[in-house]
């Protein structure tokens, strides 16, 4: 972690960079947004949390769903019941507690989590398209250390009691393309180095 601990930074390079990386990821987050949406039917959560679904989730209950999403209770419940009703999930009883329920996604909810992902890699792709090979791995190697980073910092935040805005980070993520499972991801190898 940087030993930086205050901003805004007197240092004129600091700024700057913090500045052009703030509008590229407002920018960015705005292209997502607008593309998820449209693939998923809804704004807000309700892309992350189809994904979510698809990548991780499974058999969640409300609870956990809300946690990965940073939503309150009453908000989940209510994402649920549209995502319901849009036929993309549904309920059903807990596998280990009879009294939970659990979420699992129906066929098109499954459909609309790939449609989801694949919209947000082209939104991303776009905003990177006219970078040469040198500079997309110079960008690469800066983005999973930055990943890894902002890991560790939202997992500081919940150690320290705080929620960290938006719920977890890799709550929209494409799974394979990160390597999650060969332990590529920066967020989840910070998340394993965190552990107690």
């Amino acid at each position: 972690m940087s030993s930086r601990s205050t901003f805004p930074s007197a240092d004129p390079a600091v700024a700057r960079v913090s500045n052009l990386l703030g509008a590229w990821a407002l920018a960015v987050s705005d292209r997502i947004g607008a593309a998820t949406a449209a693939e998923g039917g809804r704004s807000g959560q309700a892309p992350a949390a189809l994904v979510a679904l698809h990548q991780f989730a499974r058999g969640s209950t409300i609870e956990d769903l809300r946690q990965v999403l940073g939503l309150s209770h009453s908000a989940a419940v209510r994402l649920i019941d549209g995502l319901v009703a849009d036929g993309h999930v549904a309920r059903e009883r807990g596998a280990e507690d009879r009294r939970s329920v659990a979420l699992s996604l129906t066929a098109s909810g499954r459909a609309a989590a790939r449609r989801i992902i694949a919209a947000r890699q082209r939104a991303i792709e776009a905003t990177l398209e006219h970078l040469t090979e040198a500079e997309l791995r110079s960008l690469t190697r800066l983005a999973e250390r930055l990943a890894g980073e902002m890991a560790d910092l939202r997992l500081d935040e919940r150690d320290r009691g705080a929620t960290p805005a938006g719920g977890w980070l890799c709550r929209l993520c494409d799974f394979r393309a990160c390597g999650r499972s060969v332990g590529r991801c920066p967020a989840a190898v910070s998340a394993a180095r965190h552990k107690p």
